[in-house]
């Protein structure tokens, strides 16, 4: 198995603490009374999962995280690949960077895209099992949360489009329409991509959301939603969150 941590953004949220460190190495409170670096919580948790190929990408004090990722290796042993997708010229958001570690990726298989700030309680292996990549171009880990931004989905939980609830802005799946009812979740930033919808992404420009191009890739192909009960999602890209977070 193999996955990406995105690692590359600037962690505004998080100022100060970002002005000195980047948002991957920002530590979390441990319950022995301990600090752990997020990047180290989402490593550990990928190669628990049995993950033996690990892309991050890098931006922010991308010399920092080399040298995390450098020592991390040397300091335990066990047989992990970590690729680093060099970002530091120009941040290229999250489909942006997906594209670029293209090369990275073991060519054939799916990839699990995990954003490095997020916390979950979610059964990736059983995750997993609910994507078929031979079916589905993407499978998105969704959840009811009370989020400004949320996802639309057909009654077969097919993406249809995405909805911003503070200004109204609607983007749609082509084929979908306002006059349908739909499922509406928010995404975790957890997610699955079959190796197939790799090649849809080289039309777009350096720089874009992951998001857009699900919403443009879904008229080609079925992105899908996993709605996961009892879902728990702590965004550590908060200071409060931070503050209020212990594992």
């Amino acid at each position: 198995m193999q996955a990406m941590i995105l690692a590359a953004g600037l962690g505004t949220r998080l100022q100060p603490i970002t002005d000195r460190i980047p948002k991957a190495l920002v530590p979390l409170m441990t319950e022995e009374g301990g600090e752990k670096p997020l990047l180290e919580i989402q490593l550990e948790k990928l190669r628990q999962l049995g993950v033996s190929r690990i892309v991050v990408n890098v931006h922010h004090f991308a010399g920092q995280v080399k040298s995390f990722i450098s020592d991390y290796l040397e300091n335990n042993n066990f047989p992990l690949r970590i690729c680093i997708s060099d970002e530091s010229d120009r941040l290229l958001d999250t489909g942006g960077a997906i594209r670029k570690a293209r090369p990275l990726f073991n060519p054939g298989e799916p990839v699990l895209i995990h954003n490095v700030d997020i916390l979950s309680n979610l059964d990736l292996a059983g995750f997993f099992k609910q994507h078929d990549p031979d079916l589905h171009l993407a499978t998105l880990a969704v959840s009811k949360r009370n989020t400004s931004r949320q996802l639309l989905f057909d009654r077969q939980w097919n993406l249809a489009g995405w909805v911003n609830r503070t200004d109204g802005q609607t983007k749609w799946v082509e084929g979908h329409s306002p006059a349908e009812e739909y499922h509406m979740r928010a995404f975790t930033g957890i997610h699955l991509v079959s190796p197939r919808i790799l090649p849809l992404m080289d039309s777009w420009p350096d720089v874009f959301s992951v998001i857009d191009f699900y919403l443009r890739a879904a008229s080609k192909g079925v992105v899908r939603g996993a709605d996961i009960p009892g879902l728990q999602i702590t965004d550590i890209g908060k200071l409060d969150s931070l503050r209020n977070t212990v594992i």
